[in-house]
């Protein structure tokens, strides 16, 4: 008699857990992915898909269709916030996919979860599944909803982000870091711009605040923006909540013409506060696991916490090959043990936001595949 599917939950739809309902159909795992939200949303965000995440998107499929749908960069260039002067040009391209084994994209946000989406057939995402309660039963792990549905699973895979329900049950509930940091974000029409024309990817480095422009579209018809600055009493983590343009503008006064330009030209923004976590002492309890922001949540200073747990989702998946119900604790501890070190420093080196500030070595970020780096024993 030919064993059953091991049968997995995912809590969480965002991009680690549909990046790990993808790599674990792969293996013929049995996957569902339980998401709060009733709907996915295209929020007005961009995302960097560095080398190292497109190796693991590439197996899982989706390499052809982010390339007809994100900008192909020539580099991220580092300036100085009032001269313009470049401080350390990284050069992206068709060097750097030579050097890494695959292109540097950038995206707008939704284009790369709505990617990941089309990867996972519909019927494995339960969306309105917001997780209230969760334990183990002589059946497997036992999920309550706050819809009054329940599931039971063999694993419980915790993708619910960084104030992660399955985190807190696990290990109980802490407050998260706020870094007395906001940003503002938005992307709009190129065309607003007029006659202006913006770099690839271009990163100002002022005393105490940073903005970032690039384009997320192949056709250069949509730009993205993000900043950080100091405002210590604004809490706010939505990624809905509305900023004031002019307060933006205000905030980045005298900075060079390029940025100037964008900003007069910007509609709206969003505006929220950057948080941050320490690192987790464990990420699994028995036969439950927690994977990217739920258990090592990224500054957004690398562009890498996507990056992180789409690393984590191939990782698992060769961590679980072939596993059944009785490995799976162990399986996890692999998991574990194969990526803390990696996501702990790309955690502190992100938390510093000196990443390409001056000449850097980033061989070590972008030239890691998942794939085929040795799993720990």
């Amino acid at each position: 008699m030919t064993a059953r599917p091991l049968r997995v939950a995912i809590v969480g739809a965002g991009m680690g857990g549909l990046s790990t309902a993808a790599a674990l159909r792969l293996i013929g795992i049995d996957v569902t992915v339980y998401e709060q939200a009733s709907q996915f949303a295209r929020i007005g965000a961009g995302i960097q898909i560095g080398c190292n995440a497109m190796k693991v998107l590439r197996r899982l499929g989706l390499e052809q269709m982010l390339r007809a749908q994100s900008f192909y960069p020539r580099s991220w260039n580092n300036r100085d916030w009032r001269t313009g002067d470049i401080k350390f040009d990284m050069i992206f391209g068709e060097s750097a996919e030579a050097k890494f084994g695959a292109p540097y994209l950038l995206a707008h946000r939704g284009d790369l979860h709505a990617a990941l989406a089309s990867a996972v057939p519909a019927e494995c995402v339960r969306l309105n599944h917001k997780l209230v309660g969760l334990d183990e039963t002589g059946d497997g792990m036992r999920l309550v909803f706050a819809n009054g549905a329940t599931a039971t699973a063999d694993a419980v895979i915790g993708a619910d982000g960084v104030h992660s329900t399955v985190r807190d049950i696990l290990f109980g509930t802490s407050a998260v870091n706020f870094t007395g940091r906001i940003a503002y974000r938005t992307t709009y029409p190129a065309a607003l711009l007029g006659e202006h024309k913006i770099g690839d990817c271009t990163k100002w480095w002022g005393e105490d605040r940073h903005i970032v422009i690039y384009y997320v579209k192949p056709d250069r018809s949509e730009v993205y923006l993000v900043t950080s600055q100091p405002e210590p009493e604004f809490r706010i983590e939505s990624w809905s909540a509305k900023g004031d343009v002019t307060e933006l503008r205000k905030a980045f006064a005298g900075f060079d013409r390029e940025v100037e330009q964008v900003l007069a030209a910007c509609p709206d923004v969003h505006k929220w506060a950057i948080v941050d976590r320490d690192a987790l002492p464990r990420w699994r309890e028995g036969k439950v696991t927690l994977l990217g922001d739920a258990c090592h949540p990224m500054t957004p200073y690398m562009a890498q916490g996507a990056a992180m747990a789409i690393e984590d989702a191939a990782v698992l998946s060769r961590c679980l090959d072939g596993v059944g119900p009785d490995g799976v604790a162990d399986a996890f501890r692999r998991f574990e043990a194969t990526r803390r070190d990696r996501t702990m420093r790309v955690q502190e080196t992100s938390r510093r936001n000196i990443w390409l500030k001056e000449k850097t070595d980033a061989d070590w970020v972008y030239a890691y595949d998942a794939w085929t780096i040795p799993l720990a024993a």
